[in-house]
């Protein structure tokens, strides 16, 4: 069967239909972590582009300048998201890969810790930002993000992940920037 083309306007998916693509992987990274792994929804045309617009509509009414995202699955979703509003990306790499001055920000992940770097002249002062990320946890990554922005003086427009696990009370941790989320997990 042929996939639409990109001038077509599919019936856009369910929420539900979305879900069905997020496959949920025990024990990975380690043992009694419950991974949500979107890789399946990524490799399917249909699903990613309607949870790509999904999400474009979702942060649709923030008032934003830019997008941040984290390596590497953050890059998938504020890639496309940043596209679609045809606004620029911030990249937010781990420690020693990007090539000019940087400035940083670590955090806490529920099963260890990194540092986030973004070069130093990309967040100019006053420029609103709306950080994208794949999945809320437990909210260090895009604490760790919003930090940066605020660091290099910059205003969080907003918050917004394909994924959220409400059980880890992540949200709480983004007070008080509005998050958006797609899909929620509380279990």
């Amino acid at each position: 069967m042929d996939e639409p083309s990109a001038t077509s306007s599919p019936a856009l998916l369910s929420i539900q239909e979305i879900e069905r693509h997020v496959r949920e992987v025990p024990d990975f990274p380690s043992p009694g972590i419950s991974f949500k792994d979107i890789t399946p929804l990524i490799e399917d045309g249909p699903a990613f582009h309607a949870a790509v617009d999904r999400a474009a509509a979702a942060t649709a009414g923030i008032d934003y300048d830019r997008v941040l995202s984290a390596e590497a699955r953050g890059f998938v979703f504020g890639t496309a998201l940043a596209y679609r509003a045809r606004k620029g990306l911030i990249l937010a790499r781990k420690p020693g890969k990007l090539p000019r001055e940087t400035i940083s920000a670590s955090y806490d992940l529920e099963y260890g810790s990194n540092t986030l770097h973004v070069h130093a002249d990309s967040i100019r002062e006053g420029t609103r930002v709306l950080v994208v990320d794949d999945l809320l946890a437990t909210g260090g990554t895009a604490r760790a993000m919003c930090q940066l922005v605020e660091n290099a003086g910059g205003v969080v427009a907003g918050v917004a992940f394909l994924v959220e696990l409400t059980f880890l009370n992540g949200r709480e941790r983004l007070a008080p920037y509005p998050v958006t989320s797609l899909l929620t997990y509380d279990a």
